[in-house]
């Protein structure tokens, strides 16, 4: 094994870390469908989805080649840049995590990297065409894709099945939903494991253990999977519970629809070496789903804070990454500064999340908690005419209830008829 230096090891320690906020963050993007639609149980879901996150970390290393050889200029930087990175993608992770967004890991990734690099050795050290081919343009593209194909295949699905909805084509589905998901989870480790994959590595060359140009060692390659595989099965519930109802309600075959098209745009940039966002595309496809079927809805108002939450987080982990830079700049003193922060932000957010639990067992709830996307849905749902609440006795609605029956009923006594309160009080 390569001989570590101290920073070294913190380095590691913390792309391991955020290795694990990425698979909590974007186990909703394998497993969100297949639990709203009741194709699989929760825990079995997630369970499933690890393991096969950890499987697929082993296939391929292009994408940890992209970020360890291509994105920056590995020679010029030092490996507090990592650290510095890695701050500023794990505290993005969490904040998303915590409003249940399923916005990017990867972006995060990447722009905590691009600001560290800037602050540290200045724009020229960033190789400006690999950012745009390789993360800015797939970031654009594969939602539209994975969507367009989305959309035309649960098209397909309903026109070749015409109005079979009995219980064995809904089982059917089931299973082919069951069966594109594990193909998701598969392709989730070609690609979001790789990433973690490419920093160690590019933090080991930066640090002097590792020739330039080397492709991932072994033992990096199973750390990481092994790291996503556990955030994967701790389960990202509150990203689950918006990516599977918060956007649109799904059918089993439009969830089959859905991952079999993020799947398929997920596994082809993996092996073209693109650092594509998964959450991005599997976003895509279930807003595809949801319009495919006639009279699908997709809710605007959530998937517009999404796509908010999209364009920030590049911008927004780029600035707390070039922040945490200038900070460990001033020496160790400065790095331990970081690493207490990082410590004490991710604590308070966790504290914070306690305050309303979304786990395996209210995930598939069809009432969202407030502050989630309650306050979006009910933005453009009118509430249902039953759920109108008769006032209080004694206010003035009361005499609007009493002029009918005095219209057509007859005449009451005075004495009958006069309010417990004097006339003023009651105008």
């Amino acid at each position: 094994m390569e001989s570590f230096s101290l920073i070294l090891a913190i380095v590691v320690v913390t792309a391991l870390a955020f290795d694990f906020t990425n698979g909590f963050h974007d186990t909703a993007n394998a497993m969100a469908t297949t639990i709203s639609t009741g194709a699989l149980k929760p825990k079995i879901a997630v369970t499933m989805s690890a393991a096969l996150n950890l499987v697929g970390a082993f296939l391929s290393v292009e994408v940890a080649n992209t970020i360890s050889k291509g994105l920056v200029d590995e020679t010029g930087i030092r490996p507090e840049v990592i650290f510095a990175a890695l701050v500023g993608a794990i505290l993005w992770n969490l904040l998303t995590w915590l409003v249940g967004l399923p916005s990017s890991s990867s972006h995060a990734l990447m722009g905590g990297l691009v600001g560290a690099t800037v602050a540290s050795a200045g724009f020229g050290a960033v190789h400006g065409d690999v950012l745009v081919t390789k993360v800015l343009l797939p970031a654009v593209a594969a939602p539209v894709v994975a969507g367009l194909a989305s959309l035309l295949a649960t098209r397909f699905s309903y026109g070749i099945g015409g109005g079979a909805d009995g219980e064995a084509t809904r089982k059917g589905y089931r299973a082919g939903q069951i069966a594109s998901a594990g193909l998701v989870s598969l392709a989730h480790g070609t690609n979001d494991a790789q990433k973690t994959m490419g920093i160690i590595t590019l933090a080991l060359v930066t640090g002097g253990s590792l020739a330039p140009g080397s492709n991932p060692p072994t033992w990096v390659i199973l750390s990481a999977g092994l790291a996503i595989a556990l955030g994967t099965y701790i389960g990202g519930w509150r990203i689950i519970r918006t990516m599977g109802k918060g956007l649109t309600d799904l059918e089993p075959r439009q969830g089959f629809a859905a991952q079999t098209s993020a799947a398929t745009a997920i596994l082809a940039s993996s092996h073209l070496g693109f650092s594509l966002s998964t959450t991005h595309v599997v976003s895509g496809s279930v807003m595809g789903a949801g319009l495919g079927r006639k009279g699908g809805v997709v809710r605007w108002s959530t998937a517009t804070r999404m796509f908010v939450a999209w364009a920030l987080t590049l911008p927004a982990a780029a600035v707390v990454g070039a922040g945490a830079e200038a900070v460990t700049g001033l020496g160790d003193a400065g790095t331990a500064a970081v690493a207490v922060f990082l410590v004490a932000a991710s604590a308070a957010i966790w504290k914070i999340s306690r305050r309303e639990v979304v786990d395996h067992t209210n995930v598939v709830e069809a009432e969202e908690p407030a502050g989630v996307v309650t306050t979006a849905i009910a933005a453009v749902t009118p509430p249902p005419a039953a759920a109108v609440t008769p006032p209080p006795a004694g206010t003035v609605a009361d005499l609007e209830v009493s002029f009918p029956q005095q219209a057509t009923g007859p005449a009451e006594p005075a004495a009958a008829a006069a309010p417990a309160v004097p006339p003023a009080a009651t105008v």
